[in-house]
C-alpha cells in the first residue's frame, strides 16, 4: 500500500481496516524512533483530514481533534481550567515541534514523560477511538496501559480527546522539573486543578508524570485537600505518602528513583500552594 494521505476520515479508516498501516501525523516521535532516513512500511498520513484537527465546544463537552497541534492548543480559546494544558503545550519541545506535534500523537506514543497526559488526566479526559465498524469512547486512564502501550485495537484510530464541560471549571497549573530549562524530557511533572467554593476546596485533581510507567492521578492527596479552607498553607498538609503511594519512579540518566519521588512531593505542594495563593492569576 505504501504511503497514503487521505482527505476524509472514512477513507483513512478504510485503509486501516484493509492493511497493516502505521499512522503518521506530526512525526515528532515517529521519525526519531526509526534508524532510517524514511519511515518503513505502509504509512497512513492523517494530516490532510480537516475533521481531525481543531478545538470545539459543545453543550456538555470540549472536543480536541487528534491531529490538533500543540500550537493550536495554545491559540485556542479555552476556559481557565485548561491553563495547565496550555502550559504543558509550551513544554513540548521547541516552537517548531509544537507547530507539528499533535495531541493524539502525544497520547498514542504513550511515553511516561508525555507532557500532555497529566493535565488531561486532571480534566477527566476521555479518548474517542473509531474504526470502520464502530466508535467507542474510553477514559484516558484506560487508554494508556504502559510505556508505548495503548488500548488501540487493529483498525482503530484515535480521533479526538473529549473533556467534560464540568471538568473545565476551576484554576489549574502545570510544573515540570528537568535538567535544564528548555527542550527537556522531564524528571518529574505535576498538573493540578482546583475548584474553590465559599472559601473551601470543593474539588481537587492532581496528576504526576515521569514518575511511573503511566502518569497517575493522586486520589489520596486530592482527598486531603477537598473540603478544606482554601489557604496556601493547605499545601503543606499533603503528605509524602499521599503522593508516593500512587507513583513508582525508576532510576535513569535524568535522575534516580529517590530523587524523583521526593521531587514529585515537592512539585505537588508547589503547584497546590501556587493555586491557593493566586500566583497563577498574577502570571496569567
Amino acid at each position: 500500500m505504501g504511503y497514503v494521505r487521505p482527505t476524509t476520515l472514512n477513507d483513512a479508516l478504510t485503509c486501516l481496516a484493509e492493511g497493516d498501516m502505521r499512522v503518521a501525523a506530526g512525526c515528532t516521535d515517529l521519525y526519531p524512533a526509526t534508524g532510517f532516513q524514511h519511515l518503513p512500511g505502509n504509512i497512513l498520513d492523517i494530516t490532510a483530514i480537516d475533521a481531525l484537527r481543531g478545538v470545539s465546544a459543545g453543550t456538555d463537552h470540549i472536543r480536541i481533534g487528534a491531529a490538533t497541534t500543540w500550537t493550536d492548543v495554545l491559540q485556542a480559546d479555552l476556559p481557565p481550567g485548561f491553563r495547565h494544558l496550555k502550559q504543558a503545550a509550551r513544554e513540548v519541545g521547541s516552537v517548531q515541534i509544537q507547530n507539528a506535534a499533535t495531541v493524539g500523537g502525544n497520547l498514542c506514543n504513550a511515553s511516561p514523560a508525555a507532557d500532555g497526559v497529566p493535565p488531561l488526566l486532571t480534566l477527566d479526559a476521555a479518548v474517542e477511538l473509531r474504526s470502520i465498524a464502530a466508535t467507542r469512547t474510553i477514559p484516558l486512564t484506560a487508554f494508556i496501559n504502559g510505556p508505548r502501550q495503548t488500548a488501540l485495537r487493529h483498525g482503530e484510530l484515535l480521533t479526538a480527546v473529549v473533556v467534560p464541560q464540568s471538568s473545565a471549571r476551576g484554576r489549574s497549573v502545570f510544573i515540570k522539573l528537568g535538567a535544564r530549562k528548555y527542550l527537556v524530557i522531564s524528571i518529574a511533572m505535576v498538573a493540578a486543578r482546583l475548584i474553590e467554593e465559599q472559601g473551601r476546596v470543593a474539588e481537587a485533581a492532581i496528576a504526576v508524570g515521569s514518575c511511573s510507567a503511566v502518569a497517575a492521578r493522586l486520589p489520596a492527596a486530592e482527598a486531603i485537600l477537598t473540603g478544606q479552607p482554601a489557604r496556601p498553607d493547605l499545601a503543606l498538609r499533603i503528605t509524602e505518602e499521599s503522593v508516593q503511594e500512587h507513583i513508582a519512579p525508576i532510576s535513569d540518566a535524568r535522575g534516580d528513583a529517590a530523587y524523583r519521588s521526593a521531587a514529585a512531593v515537592e512539585l505537588v505542594r508547589r503547584a497546590v500552594g501556587g493555586l491557593l495563593s493566586g500566583e497563577e492569576r498574577k502570571a496569567a
